[in-house]
């Protein structure tokens, strides 16, 4: 039994598209990157597509996105390990 609907699913996947489009957007034209908020963004993204390809079944593609999260998470544990440093005074 599916829970969500193919055209429910195919929604969910253009919205994580359009996260992970508006994150590579944004790192192109952000003077100073929120590594954080970048990484956020593409988490959600990669996870939305996720939950779409398990209705709209693509294993290659299901594998990128879990890849995709896990950089993403990388990310996010590094950008929170770096705010939690106290800036080094020379």
């Amino acid at each position: 039994m599916t829970i969500i609907t193919p055209f429910a699913a195919d929604l969910i996947g253009f919205a994580g598209s359009f996260c992970i489009v508006a994150a590579f957007a944004y790192a192109n034209s952000a003077k100073a990157m929120n590594k954080l908020a970048f990484n956020i963004v593409n988490f959600i993204g990669a996870a939305l597509l996720a939950v779409s390809l398990t209705v709209n079944y693509n294993l290659p593609t299901l594998v990128l996105e879990f890849v995709w999260m896990a950089i993403a998470l990388y990310g996010i544990f590094g950008a929170l390990r770096s705010r939690a440093r106290p800036a080094r005074t020379p």
